[in-house]
């Protein structure tokens, strides 16, 4: 097999990979939605202690998401065996190392919680937190993807570096992405998801009862709307600076990106709400943050600073700050 086909199978295992990944998300999410968590009994790996589901709907949805995540398991194991071999040099770069060994822990992790949500009893902080830590495995497999398919061009456009408040920002923001996602998944596992059945007042005011189920739906908007400026900062800021438009383009992509995405998951979650929660809704709104997680973990990785690229691309930067200065 010659480098080039090799290089070209290495590309597709890592987008199936993510493709996979993402998959998994939704099958979760669709789990959670239909209320198949007990679909396979106390029992697991297993469903109800055999090997194939019972014909039920319920049985059949758990366990698909069960095989979801094991066939997606073994397409990583495939894949990073085959970067291994064919493609140590990848992982000379700090960023590969650490997200294949994210990605590999936190699907480990989302495993064991998925086990623990089966065998004990269901606590909403725990069902949140494995939601949270689905998100960052398919982020992860997004980013390793595109580091084996397209990371020469983004390690070179880091070359040029990123204002320390952008790095900041884009930081921020991915972490308060995760909180808002927290927030939201724990209001979907205490059933707390209609407590305000009006969208965007909660129960026909601007600031509802802070106490209970109205003040945690409350509290999970305010922080989707603050996120939402944030965004939109970021995104000034960087349509603003022509410089960084023309050195960055990646942040400023994936930042408008985010901000679209993060728009259409507020139209989600309003459809959530007005349509009483059905099920397309659930798995639109699902679907849409697990892809601006995505994002917003690009748009973090890219603000970061690359010395080795800085040190080979420093000349010709030089060379044509000195010519500029000549011409003026």
């Amino acid at each position: 097999m010659g480098t080039r086909r090799r290089e070209r199978w290495v590309g597709r295992l890592a987008w199936a990979n993510a493709v996979a990944m993402g998959l998994v998300v939704l099958l979760g999410a669709t789990v959670t939605a239909t209320g198949s968590g007990f679909g396979c009994g106390e029992s697991w790996p297993l469903c109800h202690g055999r090997l194939f589901p019972p014909p039920t709907a319920e049985g059949i949805i758990e366990y698909s998401h069960r095989v979801a995540t094991l066939v997606s398991g073994l397409l990583l194991l495939v894949l990073l065996g085959l970067v291994a071999l064919e493609r140590r040099q990848v992982f000379a770069r700090w960023e590969a190392r650490i997200i294949a060994g994210l990605l590999v822990g936190t699907l480990l992790l989302q495993s064991a919680l998925g086990a623990w949500a089966v065998l004990a009893p269901r606590y909403p902080p725990v069902m949140a937190v494995h939601f949270g830590v689905s998100l960052t495995v398919f982020a992860s497999a997004l980013l390793l993807a595109l580091v084996l398919t397209r990371g020469d061009v983004l390690h070179a456009l880091r070359a040029y570096g990123a204002p320390r408040a952008v790095t900041r920002g884009a930081w921020a923001l991915l972490l308060g992405t995760y909180a808002v996602v927290y927030l939201g998944a724990y209001v979907r596992h205490t059933n707390a998801s209609l407590a305000c059945v009006d969208w965007p007042l909660c129960q026909g005011r601007l600031v509802p009862e802070l106490s209970g189920a109205a003040g945690i739906v409350f509290l999970h908007r305010l922080s989707a709307a603050v996120l939402t400026l944030g965004l939109l900062a970021l995104v000034i800021r960087l349509r603003r600076d022509a410089e960084l438009r023309r050195v960055r383009p990646d942040l400023v992509t994936s930042s408008m990106l985010a901000l679209g995405l993060l728009l259409a998951q507020s139209a989600t979650g309003a459809w959530v709400v007005l349509s009483r929660m059905s099920l397309v809704s659930v798995l639109g709104h699902a679907a849409v943050v697990t892809v601006l997680f995505g994002v917003l973990s690009v748009l973090a990785m890219q603000s970061l600073p690359s010395r080795a690229a800085m040190q080979e691309i420093a000349p010709v930067v030089r060379a044509e700050q000195q010519l500029q200065t000549s011409r003026s």
